[in-house]
């Protein structure tokens, strides 16, 4: 039988600017491991400790620009564009344009803060 999501969980963002993220799917909104699912609007400026999670995250891009810095370099991934980072890779993201950025990210499995180990930061 399918399980309608009826609204999603608002999650406390980390970074130095606050960031909304609205999980959909995942270990809050749905108890759901496997998989998270959330919608994420960052404001310009905004950028969020270096990570090395141990999911696969996809992203794809809806509005404004993501910048996505790994330790191969720097891209930005702009509206209508995805990227996908694999686990064990040390990744940063950031919205550094004035428009910010809006997105959804998909994290196999689930997005979890014992799993994401992030850089010890002053964010």
């Amino acid at each position: 039988m399918p399980k309608l999501i009826t609204e999603p969980t608002q999650i406390k963002s980390v970074g130095n600017k606050p960031k909304i993220i609205e999980e959909f799917v995942g270990r809050v909104n749905s108890q759901t491991k496997q998989v998270s699912i959330a919608h994420m609007k960052s404001p310009a400026g905004w950028i969020e400790p270096g990570q090395t999670p141990e999911f696969d995250e996809y992203t794809v891009v809806l509005k404004g620009l993501l910048r996505v810095t790994s330790k191969n370099g720097i891209q930005d991934v702009e509206a209508g564009q995805a990227v996908i980072m694999k686990a064990g890779e040390w990744v940063q993201y950031s919205s550094p344009n004035p428009q910010g950025a809006e997105y959804i990210a998909v994290c196999l499995p689930a997005f979890s803060p014992d799993t994401v180990h992030r850089d010890v930061s002053k964010h």
